[in-house]
């Protein structure tokens, strides 16, 4: 278990600005989805440079979140490295988010392919065009949250090309392919963990994964752990036979596993551990 670093309070000074983008239209998801394009300091000022990059499902939660305190803190404390933040607004998020190769066995997450679609073919390119970020993969980060944090995990896992690194708070790994009316066994029915034993081991991918003791209080298999700790350790598993490597501190490895003692499937806990995943996902160089 990792230890996550509180939510700072908000200092008085600013240092990031924000600006809102309602000007892509997805042809895919047929509607227009609303950004919200968080700039680093000096963005203004900074000339020629090219910014890393965070994009992050459910953007539309960055109040909730805290975000622009927990920013404004950690580049006051000079802790992270500035970058662009990318807060996509949901759509339809129980049929957009997901697994693009699949829907679950309920039929959601029917359009996560076209999601995946709008991502790479719309929304980065537009992100390129119209912001100066860095187009490298090692720059490129994707986080999402429950549901969402399930479809950021999905896009970089299968796009190395384009990302090098996903967040995942107290993500749906859970998403299944059988009822257990239907005969669910968790050894072959969930859909994200089939997926990585299929997939391949990509050398610079790197994966943060946080869950919190209080997420909730589902236990199938009765062994006394949540489900929602089961599912992502079990991921964490698989992604070790892949290939990926894990210890307990997650410093020096291509995983990061954060236990949040109490914490809730809520934007609270959320915005409590993200200063852990931004030093993680951008640190001070």
């Amino acid at each position: 278990m990792a230890e996550s670093i509180p939510a700072p309070t908000r200092p008085e000074q600013s240092f990031s600005s924000v600006r809102r983008d309602d000007s892509l239209y997805s042809v895919p998801l047929k509607r227009t989805v609303h950004l919200d394009v968080v700039l680093p300091p000096l963005y203004e000022t900074s000339g020629s440079v090219d910014w890393p990059v965070l994009y992050l499902n459910d953007g539309q939660d960055l109040p909730r979140l805290r975000m622009m305190a927990v920013l404004d803190s950690l580049y006051k404390q000079q802790a992270v490295q500035p970058f662009i933040l990318v807060a996509i607004h949901a759509g339809d998020r129980i049929q957009e988010y997901g697994i693009s190769a699949t829907a679950d066995y309920m039929g959601r997450g029917s359009k996560a392919g076209l999601y995946t679609d709008f991502v790479l073919t719309e929304l980065m390119p537009h992100i390129q065009k119209n912001y100066r970020i860095s187009q490298k993969p090692e720059d490129t980060v994707f986080a999402g949250f429950s549901l969402g944090g399930l479809s950021a995990f999905d896009i970089v896992f299968h796009h190395a090309d384009r990302f090098s690194r996903a967040g995942v708070f107290s993500g749906s790994f859970w998403w299944r392919s059988k009822s257990t009316e239907a005969g669910y066994r968790d050894e072959t029915d969930r859909i994200m963990h089939d997926l990585v034993r299929k997939g391949s081991y990509r050398h610079n991918l790197k994966f943060w994964l946080e869950v919190g003791t209080d997420d909730e209080t589902s236990d199938r298999n009765n062994n006394g752990i949540i489900d929602a700790i089961d599912d992502t350790t079990d991921l964490i598993d698989e992604l070790v036979k892949k290939g990926y490597q894990y210890d307990a501190s997650g410093q020096l490895s291509d995983i990061r596993y954060v236990e949040v003692p109490g914490g809730h499937h809520n934007q609270e806990t959320w915005s409590a551990v993200m200063p852990d995943f931004l030093t993680w996902a951008f640190p001070e160089k």
